[in-house]
């Protein structure tokens, strides 16, 4: 895959508005599924499958706590996203506005 075609797919990826949301979010701190969840109003297989795409297409990693899978931006190889995010308006009004807490997702 050439580079240009690369950057093609990672765009794409960000033309969907909630993996538009959602990297906005990991922009502010890594989030669980749970938390994404509560924050996008949506289930947890949907949220799962933009996760699967996002971590696909080389835009956030994964860690495991136990049995709670967090996420986090991976774009330092990819300046043109953290230039791109630097457009996307904040959303840290929905993370203070989420009913579920940080550690929710361990109860």
């Amino acid at each position: 895959m050439t580079e240009i075609e690369e950057t093609a797919d990672v765009l794409k990826l960000l033309g969907d508005k909630n993996r538009l949301t959602i990297i906005a979010l990991l922009n502010e701190r890594e989030l669980c599924v749970c938390e994404i969840v509560d924050i996008l109003k949506t289930s947890q297989p949907n949220i799962s499958q933009h996760m699967r795409k996002l971590k696909d297409g080389g835009l956030v990693k994964e860690s495991k706590r136990g049995q709670w899978v967090y996420y986090s931006l991976h774009i330092q190889d990819k300046p043109y996203i953290a230039e791109i995010i630097k457009q996307i308006p904040s959303q840290r009004d929905k993370l203070q506005s989420s009913s579920c807490e940080a550690n929710a997702c361990s109860n």
